[in-house]
């Protein structure tokens, strides 16, 4: 009986023994599997030219200095990118105009009513942008902003580089196709738009 008995302990203590650790495996297990489920809906794979390219999500708050500069940048960069082709001056402005409020439409329909578009297509002047630095004050809303930028004005006879800054105010919107980032630029205004040089291309 005392064989019995402490046979039955031993089979007992055993027992418990594996039921805890087989509980606490598949606890461990669970956590774990969790763990790497979240870590997994963080990550974004994107194919580019045959190649998955891995991308990672983020609260917006964390990016948003970085999509309101490229908004920014993107806008600039359509605005005043400009071809001698009445149709392609249409297309870029259209996508610009996406991005930004009635302040934009209006500087648009006064340089159309001048005839600012027409002598660039009547002249075959190139008109191109180079963003070199963009401020976001992201501390009150509306974001507040300044882009410099340098302009190039192409003509057949000669280049002019002009010193462009302009500000303005950056309001969230439902993020779309036409625009990507959610942002709308709203009081644009040019604060400078300034001859640096001119040079005489060779002919």
């Amino acid at each position: 009986m005392k064989n019995i008995d402490t046979a039955f302990r031993a089979v007992r203590t055993f027992t418990l023994t594996m039921i805890i650790a087989c509980a606490s495996i598949t606890c461990f297990s669970i956590y774990k599997s969790v763990g790497l489920v979240k870590e997994m809906q963080q990550k974004v794979y994107i194919l580019s030219n045959g190649k998955a390219l891995e991308a990672f999500a983020a609260d917006r708050k964390e990016n948003i200095p970085v999509e309101a500069r490229d908004h920014i940048k993107t806008f600039h960069t359509l605005f005043f990118t400009l071809d001698p082709d009445d149709k392609a001056i249409t297309a870029t402005i259209k996508k610009a105009l996406y991005l930004s409020d009635g302040s934009v439409k209006r500087i648009y329909d006064d340089l159309k009513e001048t005839g600012y578009y027409s002598a660039l297509i009547s002249g075959n002047v190139n008109q191109t942008i180079a963003i070199d630095s963009v401020v976001v004050n992201i501390t009150d809303y509306p974001y507040q902003f300044r882009c410099y930028a340098t302009q190039q004005i192409i003509r057949p006879t000669s280049i002019t580089t002009r010193s462009l800054t302009t500000e303005g105010a950056l309001r969230n919107v439902g993020r779309s196709d036409n625009n990507p980032h959610g942002f709308l630029i709203e009081k644009w205004a040019t604060i400078e738009n300034r001859d640096l040089k001119t040079e005489l291309r060779k002919q």
